[in-house]
């Protein structure tokens, strides 16, 4: 994993778990070349990706299962004397196929079941006998049952995909992502939904220019639904009033634990007592080259810097998530950590650190970032989530929530300047 570098408030450096030399270097097994700079081991590199394959292979078996059962049964059919029959592989191939094929291709599978139990007849002797015409209605019985059964399969996916659709709506009306250039620096945001259901999942993300600076959110709210898409929209709302407002990033932090306090209030059951959201929450000041951090048991931000060197933004100290005030109250405290021309700052909620390979290994974003250069901070995201993708063989368990934001350099301030 990239090395983890704690800072203490004020910005004095480095706290424990950096080099003597002052460096701080992302190892990783599972850096590749990147656009600027050096990678992993090619035996590192296959060894990310080994559990991702097998699912993959694994899945390719699956599917040509009922190819491989209609074959099989008719070599079984011809190498066997009479009393032996290859049905039972007949009958397996199209209740196989039924859920992992589209309509037309079931009933290409259940046709040919039922030809390999006729076409032995046609070729030896005539089709007669109780036990020929018994085996040619149980095929054509359960040939019925196949179809009927990718019938519901596919009105099932097709509700699935509309509420699907549904849920990204209302994500999009609570959750609009960030222009791609806010107060001098650079920003791309992500929200990836998991495979698994299309319930509506309750990470999040906000950026805002302020008199302070640029200030963000990221956060992870207990649970799905339309319960989490409410304390989204309170958080956001809550933190965009206070940003302007709030003179400090500690002070955000508070008003967000009221609101969530407030909101508490209104619930009942389980969420009254047991809603709580990880967050944390950055400020960028103009012109200083350093980033302040309020960590409410988040994932902590990656830097990445210029030269492919990633840290993670480690506080100095846990703290409790937002929105469980009552189980002991101290002063948040923002650490400082620097925030150099050329970085890109990863912020990111737990479906992208605990995002699993076939294996049940969960995936380091700081190894794949180690050694890499990005044009911008969209392209970072955008490999980022396909090495998810292959990570996991594309099957991810939990929402994740992605927000990049770099530092530009001079050329490319000047740049931006002469396209404006």
């Amino acid at each position: 994993m990239g090395q983890r570098a704690g800072y203490g408030e004020g910005g004095d450096g480095p706290a424990g778990g950096a080099r003597a030399d002052g460096r701080h270097t992302g190892g990783g097994a599972r850096g590749g070349a990147g656009a600027g700079g050096p990678g992993a081991s090619g035996d590192d590199g296959a060894a990310q990706y080994g559990g991702a394959e097998a699912g993959g292979v694994l899945r390719r078996v699956v599917r040509g299962l009922p190819a491989l059962l209609l074959v099989g049964g008719a070599a079984y059919d011809i190498a066997t004397p009479p009393p032996f029959t290859g049905v039972p592989f007949f009958v397996a191939a199209p209740l196989i196929a039924a859920p992992l094929y589209t309509r037309r291709a079931t009933v290409v599978v259940a046709v040919c079941a039922v030809l390999a139990v006729i076409a032995p007849h046609l070729v030896e002797k005539p089709l007669a006998g109780v036990p020929t015409l018994t085996e040619l209605v149980t095929v054509v019985t359960v040939d019925g049952l196949a179809l009927l059964i990718n019938r519901l399969v596919r009105r099932s996916g097709e509700r699935l995909a509309s509420a699907r659709v549904i849920a990204e709506t209302a994500q999009r009306a609570v959750l609009p992502v960030p222009a791609a250039r806010i107060g001098g620096l650079r920003v791309a945001a992500r929200y990836e939904a998991a495979q698994a259901d299309a319930s509506i999942g309750g990470d999040l993300f906000a950026v805002q220019d302020t008199p302070y600076g640029v200030r963000l959110l990221v956060g992870d709210v207990r649970g799905k639904g339309l319960g989490a898409v409410e304390a989204v929209a309170i958080l956001i709302g809550a933190f965009r009033e206070a940003a302007e407002q709030e003179s400090s990033l500690e002070a955000v932090a508070q008003r967000l634990e009221r609101a969530l306090a407030r909101e508490g209030t209104r619930r009942d059951g389980l969420d009254a007592v047991e809603g709580f959201t990880t967050a944390v929450l950055a400020e960028i000041p103009r012109g200083d080259g350093t980033v302040r951090v309020v960590n409410r048991g988040h994932p902590e931000p990656l830097l990445l810097e210029a030269d492919g060197r990633v840290a993670a933004l480690e506080p100095p100290e846990p703290a409790l998530p937002l929105g469980m005030g009552e189980l002991g109250a101290w002063p948040d405290r923002a650490y400082t950590a620097p925030y150099p021309p050329g970085s890109t700052l990863l912020f990111h909620t737990d479906g992208l650190s605990e995002a699993r390979d076939a294996a049940g290994v969960f995936y380091d974003p700081a190894a794949w970032l180690a050694g890499r250069a990005f044009p911008g901070p969209g392209e970072l995201l955008d490999g980022l989530v396909e090495d998810v993708r292959r990570y996991t063989g594309g099957g991810a368990d939990d929402d994740m929530a992605l927000l990049a934001v770099t530092r530009p350099t001079g050329t490319d301030r000047e740049r931006g300047t002469a396209r404006r």
